[in-house]
Order: structure tokens, then sequence, then C-alpha cells
């Protein structure tokens, strides 16, 4: 699955793209962005769930899902899932 992460930018309230990436076969998108630019900000990630459905020749209600997090303390490891189906999703604050 395609998935951008931009930062907002609180001077300006505009959101920067910083990376883009796509999941892997086992759902996770390793080396999405390095510990260093992942400094202390808001964030959003941007799931392109209706592209995975189109190709699977089904149809989603969501065409994307866009997650916001806040991120205080870049030290830590930072997992963020995404369950969905056709009809729904659910995000949460991974290990």
């Amino acid at each position: 699955m395609a998935l951008s992460l931009p930062r907002l930018d609180p001077s300006t309230s505009l959101w920067n793209l910083l990376t883009t990436g796509t999941t892997n076969d086992d759902g996770r998108c390793p080396g999405l962005i390095t510990r260093e630019a992942f400094t202390p900000a808001v964030y959003k990630m941007r799931f392109e769930t209706g592209r995975v459905r189109e190709s699977l020749g089904e149809t989603s209600f969501y065409p994307y899902v866009e997650i916001g997090f806040t991120i205080t303390d870049h030290s830590q490891k930072f997992h963020v899932p995404l369950l969905c189906s056709r009809f729904s999703y659910s995000p949460y604050r991974g290990s």
C-alpha cells in the first residue's frame, strides 16, 4: 500500500511532505524516515487504501485514510498500524 508522511509546519500551518513509501508483504514500511528526521512535531500518515482495493477488483468506501499524531519523544520506536476493510478502518499505536 502506498503511503505518505507529511509534517505540520507550526509557523505556517502547512503540511510539508517528508517522504513516501510502500508497505511490504508484512504490511510494514521499514526505513520510511530516519530517527534524526523524526523530530517532535505533528505528523499525519496517508494510506492509499482505495488503490489497494481497486487492484483487487473491489470498491472501497474510503479512497484513503489519514491518521494524525503527535511525536514528543523521537527517541522512541513508533509503529502506526492500520487495520482496514472495505467499509471500516482502525488505527492504533503499536509497540
